[in-house]
């Protein structure tokens, strides 16, 4: 075997980041598309997040197959991979390891890191929001910095992304830091009745052993992969990404500076991904999933998809650009019902201003309803809100 198997199999002419690419997409994320119905879009983001070195959050009930397909992720890919489900009384000595007893003999504080998180390159922690105070700050210098201290250690890790779970959001402000750090989030729900059989007979032969998970991807090529989202070009799109970060912030999406220069990775990400070294307006698909709260995911998919339709080149398009789904009716409710108290406790123009924008964007979304009785009752919520608006001088 050689010491590059990227670099071994790619085309004569194919440049190596988007060999990687290629075969990332090829012989992971499709075959895992196929072992899991109805899991597309997780994957999706699992692959460029990947890609991206950035973290994903993932919301959904238990049995939804979060774990699993994380699972089956890290045995596709050659390396160390490290998950554990958190619990409130989890220990950081069950994720990072113990003190080494020989070592303390001589009284020095040394970790055993051996099969602990710090030696892992794909992390998945379960039931993250379990997290305690015990371990907390030693997490958020995981995600910040990718290094373990304790004490007088300092460990740098090799991590390439980690993955949180959990079936419910943060309430409190030390969970909602620590939610902070995975950049993308996406729900994991239970597939849809029609295609219960399906993932019967998926579940069948993946119980059974039947799934086969050929591949020679490594965890150092995924580390090489990263390292080329530099030389994807993304001033071609500096101007419609600057467009679009400021109307979401507009429309009350709280996007800091931080976060919209980290955005850039996973646009380079969908790009290499897609076989171009040439980002396009498509790869703003990404934008979809930075919500922090459930009731914000129609606001941003109704303003992503709107500049997405901008892009006429159709071609070496990302997956998720060309999913063009319909309104969520039970979402936009939720959405709509945060918005009427949000803009009953708005006490000037300036914190209505973002809300007026945002209920522009659901009226438009309440059109491409097809259940004529929830458009109806969704228009009557509209227009009940509309009127909060009117009659003011500084509206």
């Amino acid at each position: 075997m050689s010491e590059n198997p990227i670099t071994a199999q790619q085309t004569p002419d194919e440049e190596p980041g988007l060999a990687i690419g290629r075969r990332l997409v090829d012989e992971v994320l499709t075959p895992l598309k196929r072992t899991y119905v109805g899991k597309d879009e997780v994957i999706d983001l699992l692959g460029v997040c990947l890609a991206g070195g950035e973290n994903l959050f993932i919301l959904g009930p238990p049995g939804t197959a979060k774990s699993a397909i994380v699972q089956d992720l890290s045995r596709r890919l050659e390396g160390v991979a490290f998950d554990y489900l958190l619990t409130r009384f989890t220990e950081p000595n069950e994720l990072f390891g113990p003190f080494d007893i020989r070592r303390l003999r001589e009284g020095e504080l040394v970790t055993n890191t051996q099969g602990m998180l710090p030696e892992a390159s794909l992390v998945f922690l379960d039931e993250l929001l379990n997290a305690n105070s015990a371990i907390l700050n030693s997490l958020l210098m995981v995600l910040n910095e990718k290094v373990f201290r304790r004490g007088k250690e300092t460990i740098p890790l090799p991590l390439l992304m980690v993955v949180g779970a959990s079936n419910r959001l943060p309430e409190d402000d030390a969970l909602r830091a620590l939610f902070d750090r995975f950049l993308m989030r996406v729900h994991c729900d239970n597939v849809s009745d029609d295609r219960l059989g399906d993932v019967l007979d998926a579940g069948w032969k993946i119980d059974g052993g039947l799934i086969e998970r050929g591949t020679t991807l490594m965890m150092d090529d995924i580390r090489r992969l990263q390292g080329r989202l530099h030389q994807v070009d993304i001033q071609c799109v500096r101007l419609p990404y600057l467009e679009l970060i400021r109307r979401l912030r507009h429309a009350g999406i709280d996007i800091s500076d931080r976060r919209a220069i980290k955005f850039q990775r996973l646009v380079a990400a969908s790009s290499l991904l897609c076989g171009r070294l040439q980002a396009a307006v498509s790869d703003f698909w990404i934008l979809q999933y930075i919500w922090d709260r459930q009731e914000q995911q129609e606001v941003l998919q109704a303003i992503v998809q709107e500049a997405l339709s901008k892009d006429v080149e159709m071609q070496k398009r990302h997956p998720r650009a060309q999913a063009q789904s319909a309104p969520d009716p039970e979402a936009m409710a939720r959405d709509l019902e945060w918005l009427g108290k949000a803009i009953g406790e708005a006490k000037d123009a300036t914190a209505r201003s973002p809300l007026r924008d945002r209920l522009a964007v659901l009226a438009g979304r309440c059109q491409w309803v097809s259940d004529a009785n929830q458009r109806g009752f969704l228009q009557q919520q509209v227009d009940q809100l509309w009127k909060h608006f009117e009659g003011r001088s500084d509206a």
